[in-house]
């Protein structure tokens, strides 16, 4: 598996895997989902991105982690341990290739204003937003197309202006993009 941040022209095929997804998800958790959501890059129309499909699985009740390991664990995905608080992460690869990151989030009543919701939601508004973004991407893949974090991090400032302008909006107070 190659290891190298590769940035992708908009895939229609982005929402097709995210629907196939989703019933892999409901039927794994069942009635433990309250909410499924496509986030990230390829939720976003026209938006360049890596193809990796970033799910939000909204669950109640938010259970221990070994619960989610005995059911995604031998279902072709991975658990990441990543240290963010309220949130598990498994990667899923389909024939050898990272396709998928589904987030394990407690549903509650701040889900929908989480960052990730109104950084997507502005995007789908402001389509030459989507444009830059685009362009900031593929500098951040070819400047560091061999260290995701330095590449998640090159991206930050413009990720946070977003955030901000969104959670403005909504009258939400402002927070770091990465505080979880």
């Amino acid at each position: 598996m190659s290891n190298k941040i590769k940035i992708m022209k908009y895939d229609p095929n982005w929402i097709i895997a995210l629907e196939l997804e989703r019933v892999n998800i409901s039927a794994l958790l069942g009635e433990n989902v309250i909410a499924i959501e496509h986030i990230g890059s390829t939720s976003i129309p026209k938006q360049e991105a890596k193809p990796i499909v970033d799910i939000f699985i909204g669950v109640s009740p938010f259970n221990e982690i070994a619960f989610y390991k005995s059911v995604f664990n031998s279902k072709s995905y991975e658990y990441i341990q990543t240290g963010m608080i309220g949130r598990y992460l498994f990667s899923k690869y389909t024939n050898g290739s990272w396709t998928h990151n589904i987030h394990v989030i407690p549903f509650n009543d701040e889900f929908y204003t989480r960052n990730e919701f109104l950084f997507r939601d502005y995007l789908k508004e402001h389509p030459d937003i989507v444009r830059e973004y685009g362009v900031i991407k593929k500098r951040a893949a070819q400047d560091h197309g061999e260290d995701l974090e330095e590449y998640t991090r090159t991206k930050t400032d413009f990720i946070q202006k977003i955030v901000d302008a969104a959670r403005t909006k909504k009258g939400l107070p402002l927070v770091s993009v990465w505080e979880d």
